[in-house]
């Protein structure tokens, strides 16, 4: 009983503390660059044992769904994130 308070107390110490900048940019980009398409994955392949194979994927974000400004996606997260704007312009992919 006491170790499972001590984990939970644990995990409430960590979520109250105040994310560095740079790690809130880097996360919040990584959330605007999906506000702006669909992700797609595709693997193809073969193997000695079980022979060709092949996955694929699509995921929306619903920041895309909404038709959400990846810009403003980037900004309001980190402002989220870090109670202050951001301390460098987003990078996204072309």
């Amino acid at each position: 009983m006491i170790r499972v308070a001590f984990i939970i107390g644990a995990v409430f110490v960590a979520a109250c503390t105040p994310m560095t900048p740079e790690r809130a940019a880097d996360r919040c980009e990584e959330r605007a660059r999906s506000a702006q398409g669909p992700d797609v994955g595709l693997s193809i392949g073969a193997n000695s044992n079980s022979g060709p194979f092949g996955a694929a994927s699509i995921g929306f974000s619903t920041d895309f769904l909404r038709g959400r400004d990846p810009l403003e996606v980037y900004e309001s997260c980190v402002i989220d994130l870090t109670g202050q704007p951001p301390i460098r312009p987003v990078r996204l992919r072309a």
